[in-house]
């Protein structure tokens, strides 16, 4: 695969299309059996509170995951990615309810570099509250 995006298309400032994510409880189990991370804070409530939680929180890694999506949507390849990287700042909760929590990521392109790559700087949002900083990707574009 190769990107859908042309780098002569792209300037500094482009904004991409932002995206939801939602996450429940079923989210986690099915991403914790996919990983192998089972621990507890992401499943047990009453654990996550002793330790000093509000309650459950999802996996950094799949929080990180979903926020990068953005991007390799919006390249239209995933191997376009040559760069990734975050700093966790706040966790996303995720209550025990019908609804879960939603993490509202949008990206714009921070830098035009060499070889047609551009960096991507994103900003990943859950109950008003940042999760991600310094969420950063450099992508190669067509």
């Amino acid at each position: 695969m190769t990107a859908k995006v042309s780098f002569d298309e792209v300037e500094v400032g482009t904004e991409l299309p932002a995206q939801s994510f939602p996450v429940t409880r079923a989210t986690l189990v099915r991403y914790a059996g996919a990983s192998g991370d089972f621990n507890p804070i992401h499943w047990n409530e009453k654990f996550a509170v002793e330790v000093g939680l509000p309650d459950v929180i999802a996996h950094g890694m799949f929080t990180m995951a979903e926020a990068i999506r953005v991007v390799t949507d919006w390249a239209g390849d995933p191997g376009a990615v040559v760069d990734y990287g975050v700093r966790f700042t706040k966790p996303v909760v995720v209550p025990n309810d019908d609804k879960g929590a939603l993490i509202e990521v949008s990206g714009k392109v921070a830098a035009k570099l060499e070889d047609n790559l551009v960096r991507v700087d994103l900003v990943a949002v859950c109950d008003g509250k940042k999760v991600l900083g310094m969420s950063r990707a450099v992508v190669r574009l067509a």
